[in-house]
């Protein structure tokens, strides 16, 4: 009977675990519902985990540009001729030749102050020494002072002499560097020709400085003589074509306060004057490129390169006459 029970159990033992295990593909599913709540499933597409909509960002505010106020300003102060004349004037303050001549200015007064100081206390010694300056004879106090014034002020005066002798020798280098003329104002018809000036004369100036280099045996393809006096023709080339350029300003401010029946003569001159100006600019521009074929055909030791630089400068030379005849 125990055996027949126990047997009985077993099946019913059996019989339940058949039960739970035919139950377990029903629990694997709840349990994966309840773990998709809190770790939602992979993105198929991207392989990331789908996040929730973020809630819409709100627009940024607009970021408001302030306008270059002293970049602007130096811009339209530049057209002014009022302002342009000031800025040079404080350019020409602040050259290198102007703060020496003001300081040769400086020590010279100062070497006068003590000279006449000096001068004073001297005679002032002598006469206290003297007894010429009161009737109770010599006064040993006053002339001691008084001499070791004259003393004292006689160094200063000495030394200040020595160093005003320093400063009039001292030779200073000459501003190859020196700012270039300030530019016509926008609307001006000579601002176009003097900026082209303005770049020409830097290509020319740098196309120069490499033909007075010499080679590697010694020698320069152009002579030195001949880069000389183009650099010189190029000089007085810019001023003629700068005071053309003065000349077309000075008439286009007349016809701005002219009357408006007097405006169509001034405003044909002008016109002339910018054609005269263009041909100037285009000599110019002939010589730039006469000194840059030169430099290119230095390293192939070409002989044309002389003869068409000293035909441009020869070219220039007399437009440069025409037109510092016409300003």
């Amino acid at each position: 009977m125990a055996g027949s029970g126990r047997r009985r159990d077993f099946n019913e033992f059996n019989a339940k675990l058949e039960k739970h295990i035919e139950k377990l593909p029903d629990y694997a599913q709840r349990a994966q519902e309840k773990l998709q709540r809190y770790f939602p499933p992979a993105d198929e597409a991207g392989g990331k985990t789908a996040e929730k909509p973020s809630p819409p960002k709100r627009p940024a505010p607009p970021v408001v540009r302030r306008t270059a106020v002293p970049t602007a300003f130096a811009q339209v102060a530049g057209q002014v001729p009022a302002v342009a004349e000031a800025r040079a004037k404080w350019q020409r303050w602040n050259e290198p030749a102007a703060k020496h001549q003001r300081r040769i200015t400086r020590t010279s007064r100062v070497l006068t102050l003590w000279l006449l100081i000096t001068i004073f206390l001297g005679v002032l010694t002598v006469l206290a020494g003297t007894g010429l300056m009161g009737a109770g004879g010599t006064d040993v106090a006053q002339t001691v002072l008084a001499g070791f014034g004259t003393v004292v002020f006689g160094t200063f005066s000495v030394r200040t002499g020595l160093k005003l002798r320093q400063l009039k020798k001292l030779e200073l280098p000459q501003a190859s560097s020196a700012a270039p003329p300030p530019l016509p104002p926008a609307a001006s018809a000579a601002r176009e020709p003097m900026e082209r000036l303005a770049e020409s004369e830097a290509s020319l100036g740098e196309l120069l400085r490499q033909l007075s280099v010499p080679t590697s045996l010694g020698t320069t393809t152009v002579p030195e003589v001949s880069v000389a006096d183009a650099r010189a023709t190029a000089q007085e080339a810019a001023r003629a074509l700068r005071g053309l350029a003065a000349r077309i300003q000075a008439i286009e401010r007349g016809r701005n306060s002219a009357p408006e029946r007097e405006r169509g003569a001034l405003d044909a001159a002008v016109a002339k004057l910018r054609e005269q100006l263009d041909d100037g600019i285009e000599g110019f521009g002939s010589l730039v490129a006469a000194a840059g074929r030169a430099v290119a055909a230095s390293s192939d030791g070409m002989g044309t390169s002389k003869q068409a630089l000293t035909d441009a400068t020869d070219h220039l030379a007399g437009l440069a006459l025409a037109l510092r005849d016409l300003s």
